[in-house]
């Protein structure tokens, strides 16, 4: 509980911290283990995805190149004992409010269209973990509507 006080006082006030301080209830950890599993779950892991996801748990999360590779690294060993979501959207249904799981999702979506497509298995795999966030389905919808617009534009806004 202190460390997920710590966490989100470190994230407010913009701090970072050591790489080493990751641990199990750390809502950063759980989250970059959903994009590791949304990242393999086709079977196929792009390097187009792999740089996706660094960027965005460092830009997300605060974290330099060094802090976002430990991230990295730890996620993939969480994501590979796992047996199921919920490990992971307990610890951030605790740690985060609804825009925060709501976030959690577009993250989700960005790492999925990172390949330029979002595979059935992507799609019910952020849908699963959505239902488990308590991330409504007309949210989801929205939110998944909304980085594919983006990815398909690369990001421009129309004129």
């Amino acid at each position: 509980m202190f460390r997920t006080l710590s966490d989100f006082i470190t994230d407010i006030t913009g701090g970072t911290r050591e790489a080493a301080a990751f641990d199990e209830s750390d809502y950063r950890l759980a989250a970059a283990a959903l994009l590791v599993h949304v990242m393999s779950i086709d079977g196929a892991v792009t390097v187009e995805e792999q740089a996706v996801l660094r960027t965005i748990l460092a830009n997300r999360f605060g974290l330099d190149e060094k802090e976002s590779e430990a991230l990295v690294e730890l996620a993939i060993a969480k994501d590979a004992e796992a047996v199921d979501l919920y490990a992971f959207t307990s610890v951030l249904n605790r740690a985060l409010d609804d825009e925060g799981r709501r976030r959690i999702v577009e993250m989700m979506f960005e790492v999925a269209y990172a390949d330029g497509g979002l595979s059935e298995f992507e799609d019910n795999l952020v849908w699963r973990a959505a239902e488990l966030l308590n991330v409504g389905s007309r949210d989801r919808i929205r939110i998944r509507r909304e980085v594919r617009e983006e990815t398909e534009t690369g990001g421009e806004q129309p004129e």
